[in-house]
């Protein structure tokens, strides 16, 4: 398999089934920072997981706190190219982070949807409608 790395991205060839992986020397750093956050996941998250996971919403795949570029994301769907983020009380204090964070993978081409925490456990049904119409305007995009 052939590698196109720009800066701390790796872009797998072929284009065909090309897909955003962080390069392995970050990976390296980052992995066990993902597998610590995995473990650590809010009550949201675990909900929001259980009715992702084995391509349970609309035959999607989805990873858990996957790492892209320099930045681990709540959970990312290669397919549609989707990124979800559940804000917890933390992300009050770190708005202007989040938004430059946000700013970067839109720049890479990803989409980002945000919920809260109280979103996720108090309306997960609209929160997954929110996720479904998301991905399926972004799969019906690509060419």
């Amino acid at each position: 398999m052939e590698f196109l790395v720009l800066g701390d991205l790796v872009r797998q060839q072929p284009e065909k089934n090309a897909e955003w992986r962080t390069a392995p020397s970050l990976w390296d750093k980052l992995r066990p920072v993902a597998l610590g956050m995995r473990s650590a996941s809010t009550a949201a998250e675990d909900a929001l997981w259980q009715r992702l996971r084995n391509r349970r919403l609309d035959g999607l795949r989805f990873r858990r706190q996957h790492s892209i570029d320099r930045f681990i994301v709540d959970f990312y769907s290669p397919e549609a190219k989707l990124v979800l983020e559940i804000d917890g009380p933390i992300h009050d204090t770190q708005q202007e982070q989040d938004e430059i964070r946000q700013d970067i993978l839109e720049s890479l081409g990803f989409t980002i949807l945000r919920f809260t925490n109280e979103d996720v456990l108090e309306n997960i049904d609209a929160v997954l409608k929110k996720i479904s119409e998301a991905a399926q305007d972004l799969l019906s995009e690509k060419p």
